[in-house]
């Protein structure tokens, strides 16, 4: 008797005269290997795609970048608004980012529309995005704010040469 699979036939005829004690065990025996490689290919594939279930994201900046300076900004200030006892950060925050000036304006454009001057809305974005508008003598970024799958918000931020926020509207500073 042989054990190659391919000659199943002469297995099987020969088997018979063992009252089918052969064809059983080659039965059992493809059984478990169809079950051994089932189970190598599905923990095969398992592994590949944990493996390859998305690769770690990764931010940059820097501190002598405005893009970079207002995009910080922002992710501060909405966690500071989000988060349970942030508003003194909030506060600190505008301190440190807007000109004093500025910092005027923004509480009358808040005392008059009743919303966050910074957000120029009564909630808080699930999201925020901000790019570079390209400017001369200062910067200039369209922060979009992502309120729900289907509405947003863009603003222009205008930042100085010594990083502080000057103008926040729908148009930039100059009025485009």
């Amino acid at each position: 008797m042989t054990s190659n699979i391919s000659n199943s036939a002469t297995t099987s005829s020969a088997s018979s005269n063992n009252g089918g004690k052969s064809t059983n065990r080659l039965r059992s025996t493809r059984r478990r290997t169809t079950l051994a490689v089932g189970l190598a290919l599905a923990l095969g594939l398992g592994a590949t795609a944990q493996a390859s279930a998305g690769s770690p994201r990764s931010v940059s900046g820097s501190p002598s970048d405005n893009i970079t300076r207002i995009a910080d900004f922002y992710g501060a200030y909405i966690d500071a608004v989000t988060d349970e006892g942030g508003g003194k950060l909030k506060d600190e925050l505008r301190k440190h980012y807007l000109t004093p000036a500025f910092q005027k304006e923004l509480n009358a454009w808040e005392a008059k529309n009743h919303a966050d001057g910074v957000l120029q809305a009564q909630n808080v974005p699930l999201a925020w995005k901000v790019t570079d508008n390209g400017t001369a003598n200062y910067t200039e970024a369209g922060v979009t704010l992502t309120w729900s799958s289907d509405t947003s918000t863009k603003l222009v931020v205008g930042m100085t040469r010594d990083h502080k926020i000057f103008h926040l509207g729908t148009k930039g500073a100059a009025g485009s």
